[in-house]
């Protein structure tokens, strides 16, 4: 099955998407994953993403769509993929509808977790993750067993904040994200594709949610 999670920064992609993969063996393809992994991996569409980062230029929706061609072409996802990051413009979302179809496959549905903004200031300075395996926790729903040591990793000291995880950063990239994501909600509404789940809920209750939703478009 391949989906698409939509939902604003601090919804809770990540974490669903992560409990998805292993769940269902799916294959999540973060925009921003590929791209640095691109950047090192030595192919021909590797080279030219690294040209274009090293130049300081936005990389091109042809090049996204080459990179999630690659991995779609690789066989890897054997559970279905997760689209993470893109589409995130009605161009963006008719060229992977066109990729889908070229290679034999098809969007099963669109999921959005839906929240309210002022909750979201919360979840988002609350935040952190281990700068040496990237694990996510946060200072109020998901604290570490151990005060700075990685459940994960065993990693002492190494928690850090993004730099922009503060409440005026927030609003600029809510803003930027309602104004990208608007019409991709109506575009997918309007395709029967779009399903909703409230983003606030528990995180074990929104997983829950979300298979349902899969289970009944499967």
């Amino acid at each position: 099955m391949n989906i698409i999670l939509i939902g604003p920064p601090g919804a809770g992609k990540g974490t669903q998407a992560a409990t998805l993969v292993k769940k269902y063996n799916m294959v999540q393809l973060s925009t921003g994953d590929m791209l640095r992994a691109a950047r090192t991996s030595g192919t021909d569409m590797g080279n030219t993403v690294s040209g274009v980062m090293d130049r300081g230029e936005l990389v091109t929706d042809e090049i996204v769509i080459g990179l999630i061609e690659e991995q779609l072409k690789a066989g890897d996802g054997s559970g279905g993929f997760i689209f993470d990051g893109f589409p995130r413009t009605l161009a963006q979302a008719d060229a992977l509808n066109e990729l889908l179809s070229k290679v034999d496959q098809k969007l099963d549905t669109v999921i959005q977790m839906t929240v309210d903004d002022k909750v979201l200031v919360n979840r988002i300075t609350g935040r952190f993750t281990c700068g040496s395996c990237g694990e996510g926790y946060h200072e109020e729903f998901k604290k570490p067993a151990t005060h700075d040591k990685c459940d994960k990793c065993g990693a002492v000291g190494a928690f850090k904040k993004r730099a922009d995880d503060n409440e005026d950063s927030l609003k600029t990239r809510l803003m930027a994200y309602y104004k990208e994501t608007s019409p991709l909600i109506g575009y997918y509404y309007a395709k029967g594709q779009l399903q909703q789940v409230n983003g606030l809920n528990s995180i074990h209750s929104v997983g829950l949610d979300i298979s349902k939703v899969m289970a009944g478009v499967s």
